[in-house]
């Protein structure tokens, strides 16, 4: 054989290899996410209270196509898609009645919650119906339950979650802050209330990134992703309050689900 030809000879078997290396990792890739399982645990901003088109199957869970978990499962097609997510979930409620689907080869998993456990509506309601005074005060109190008693129930879900899906890579995903300060609203909440709300989210965010990685858990913060998008920017990416449907109020819309907490999700998955 002439070395030409040696030359050609070898050419070929290297693309052939090559080839049918490329073949095989295309078909372990697509068996990989033929046997990829996420299940979607959390509160109201995961199920996707405030983006509308609720599932009529899922009662008062409200989960909605519009969801980010939703979302994210019609990009990526993962063999199996769990979304127990439910509206006014609480810890409890998670541990309760949203975990059944977590098993072996569960590979993803997100959630939200704690929200509900320190006070949101609550606090939402004291701040926009009682004096700026009487809302700190309850801010203040919301707090101090993050500081004392949240820690341990996230510590319970988050647990439950390890004890179930042992190999699962856990996303757990914040809250966003509400209020663009010195914006473009001109009634409701005085800035001294919308500023105490901010600094509640960012506290419960940071106590929920600690409990988080300690559990060796990926924490995705939303915040910043609002950012420009929060009430009175102009361009909100969150409901303010909505007399007629007040469950959505302060939740995000479905621009906020698909451009606030999408991405984020999406980079941390």
């Amino acid at each position: 054989m002439s070395k030409r030809m040696s030359r050609f000879a070898a050419l070929t078997s290297s693309l052939l290899l090559a080839a049918g290396a490329a073949l095989f990792g295309a078909g372990q890739a697509s068996a990989a996410q033929a046997d990829f399982g996420y299940v979607a645990l959390g509160d109201s901003y995961s199920s996707g209270v405030g983006a509308g088109n609720y599932d009529s199957s899922s009662g008062n869970c409200k989960r909605t196509t519009r969801a980010y978990p939703a979302l994210w499962a019609a990009a990526h097609s993962p063999q199996t898609f769990s979304f127990t997510a439910c509206s006014g979930a609480r810890t409890g409620d998670v541990l309760s009645g949203q975990l059944g689907p977590l098993n072996s080869g569960t590979d993803l998993v997100s959630i939200t919650i704690g929200g509900n456990d320190a006070g949101f509506s609550d606090v939402m309601t004291t701040c926009v119906l009682q004096s700026e005074s009487t809302c700190v005060n309850r801010v203040n109190e919301a707090k101090r339950y993050v500081d004392t008693t949240l820690p341990g129930q996230l510590d319970q879900v988050y647990d439950a979650i390890r004890g179930r899906a042992p190999s699962a890579k856990v996303v757990v995903l914040g809250y966003p802050r509400f209020y663009k300060l010195n914006g473009t609203c001109v009634a409701g909440l005085t800035e001294g209330e919308r500023s105490a709300i901010n600094g509640a989210s960012d506290y419960l965010n940071a106590a929920i990134a600690k409990r988080a990685a300690d559990h060796g858990y990926t924490f995705a913060p939303v915040a910043g992703a609002f950012t420009g998008h929060e009430i009175c920017s102009g361009s909100a990416w969150l409901h303010s309050v909505n007399w007629t449907n007040i469950g959505e109020s302060y939740h995000p819309t479905a621009a906020g689900q698909s451009g606030g907490y999408l991405p984020v999700f999406s980079g941390k998955a």
